[in-house]
C-alpha cells in the first residue's frame, strides 16, 4: 500500500510521477484485493463474490481515504474485500491464508514487472529511435517492482487491520488474538495520522520499516530503487 515520493515537487514533476505510479499502483491494489477474495472463495466464503469484488475493475476496489493518502503522501490502499470467517472450517488458519494471498499477489507482480524491466531496458538502450516510447515503459516496470514490494511489505506489518495482523493472530492464543484484532477499527486512522505527521516533520516512520526489505528484494531482482 505504499509508494515512495517527494512532497516538494513541481506540478509537472508531480504529474509525471503520478502517471508512472498509477498503472502499477492500481494493478497492485486490484490484484491484492482480488487475491484475498479468490482464496476466501476457495475456502468456502462467497462474500466477496456476492459483493461483486472478484473483478479486475480497480474502481470496485478504490478506497477514498487511501486515494487521498496517495495524493498527499504517495501512500495508497484499497477498500478491503469483505470476508466472513463464519464460513471457514478453521477461522484463524483460513484468515491467515486469505491474508497471505494479498502480499503474495504483490510479490508475483513484482517478479512480472522485473521481467518487463529487464526485457525493455536493453531494447530502449539499443534503439534510440524508440527510446521516447520505451523509456516510460521501463520506468513503469521499475516502479511496478518497487510499488508492489512496498504494498507487500506494508501489508505484512502486524498493525490491525493490515494482513500481517491476521498472520500474527493465527500464532496467538484465541482470546488474545481476538482482542488484538479488535484494534483494527482504529488502524487506518492511526496509519493515516502517522503518514501525515511523518510528512510534516520530514520523517519516514513507516518507511524505516519498509524500505530496507524493499531495497534488499529489489536488489535481488536487479531493479534499482
Amino acid at each position: 500500500m505504499l509508494a515512495a515520493g517527494i512532497m516538494l515537487e513541481s506540478v509537472s514533476d508531480q504529474i509525471v510521477r503520478v502517471s508512472i505510479l498509477a498503472v502499477p499502483l492500481l494493478l497492485g491494489l486490484t490484484c491484492h484485493e482480488l487475491a484475498h477474495g479468490l482464496v476466501a472463495l476457495s475456502l468456502g466464503d462467497p462474500t466477496a463474490k456476492l459483493a461483486g469484488r472478484l473483478t479486475m475493475n480497480p474502481l470496485r476496489h478504490l478506497d477514498p481515504m487511501g486515494t487521498i493518502a496517495f495524493i498527499l503522501a504517495s501512500i495508497g490502499w484499497a477498500k478491503p474485500v469483505p470476508v466472513n470467517a463464519m464460513y471457514f472450517k478453521r477461522p484463524m488458519r483460513d484468515m491467515m491464508l486469505v491474508s497471505l494471498a494479498g502480499p503474495g499477489a504483490n510479490f508475483a507482480l513484482a517478479l512480472l514487472f522485473a521481467g518487463a524491466f529487464h526485457l525493455l531496458l536493453p531494447l530502449a538502450l539499443a534503439n534510440p529511435e524508440l527510446r521516447s516510447v520505451l523509456h516510460p515503459l521501463v520506468l513503469i516496470g521499475q516502479a511496478g517492482v518497487v510499488v508492489n514490494l512496498m504494498l507487500a511489505f506494508f501489508n505484512l506489518l502486524p498493525i490491525p487491520p493490515l494482513d500481517g495482523s491476521n498472520i500474527l493472530a493465527w500464532a496467538l492464543p484465541d482470546r488474545l488474538a481476538y482482542s488484538y484484532l479488535a484494534l483494527g477499527r482504529y488502524g487506518f486512522m492511526l496509519l493515516l495520522g502517522l503518514l501525515i505527521v511523518s510528512q510534516l516533520l520530514g520523517l519516514s516512520l513507516l518507511g524505516s520499516l519498509i524500505f530496507p526489505p524493499v531495497g534488499f528484494v529489489s536488489g535481488l531482482l536487479g531493479v534499482p530503487l
